[in-house]
């Protein structure tokens, strides 16, 4: 038999939840605020790793770690960096993660750190690493920028993956290497060339917009 009373503590719960400010930092870089389909930032690994599931997921997280451990940095020192090298300081303390994830990638597999090559490098200019520590780690607590880190990281590692797993079915036949698709298949090698790509990106950026307008005329 329900308990009324507890029915009523639940949805207190829930609903406190999801109007908390801490929980709203994370959710928004999900799907509100998506980092490649909604706010399109970070377009160059988005394009040029994605030919595959596995590039694609190593890229979202090397650059969520990135971006998640130079928020909480940002934030931590932000009272002590001066405002007129903030910048210099912001991308002294990207390049240095970067540099870990780079010898990291590279002793997990040497294939895939050769498969990802001068892209590892080129996070510590990614727009949507920077942006974050201009915009919110610098003038937020440690707790609320790790959350938007967190949801900005995984709605980054979401959207490749995304990409990444439909150019390489469409492209290769196979899902992480994995053949599974029938042998008469067709490889669509389009999507892994550079032009794939931009299709597929443009196929996703049409599906969450279509999302987007149907739940706001709800």
């Amino acid at each position: 038999m329900n308990n009324p009373i507890s029915d009523v503590h639940k949805k207190d719960f829930f609903s406190s939840l999801k109007n908390s400010p801490s929980t709203d930092e994370f959710i928004k870089g999900l799907w509100k605020e998506n980092p490649v389909f909604v706010q399109v930032m970070g377009m160059c690994p988005v394009l040029a790793v994605s030919n595959t599931a596995e590039n694609a997921l190593a890229m979202g997280l090397a650059t969520a770690f990135v971006l998640l451990m130079s928020n909480l940095l940002v934030s931590s020192l932000r009272n002590f960096i001066p405002k007129q090298v903030r910048i210099a300081c912001y991308v002294l303390i990207i390049a240095t993660f970067v540099t870990i994830t780079d010898y990291a990638i590279q002793a997990i597999s040497v294939e895939l750190h050769k498969s990802l090559g001068a892209f590892i490098y080129l996070i510590v200019v990614n727009c949507l690493i920077l942006s974050r520590a201009e915009a919110f780690a610098s003038k937020n607590t440690i707790g609320k920028s790790m959350l938007d880190a967190l949801g900005m990281g995984v709605g980054f590692i979401f959207a490749l993956f995304c990409l990444g797993a439909v150019r390489e079915v469409l492209g290769s036949g196979s899902f992480f290497g994995f053949s599974f698709l029938p042998n008469d298949f067709q490889a669509w090698i389009l999507m892994i060339l550079p032009a794939g790509g931009f299709f597929t990106l443009a196929g996703w950026l049409l599906f969450f917009n279509v999302i987007n307008e149907r739940r706001s005329e709800v």
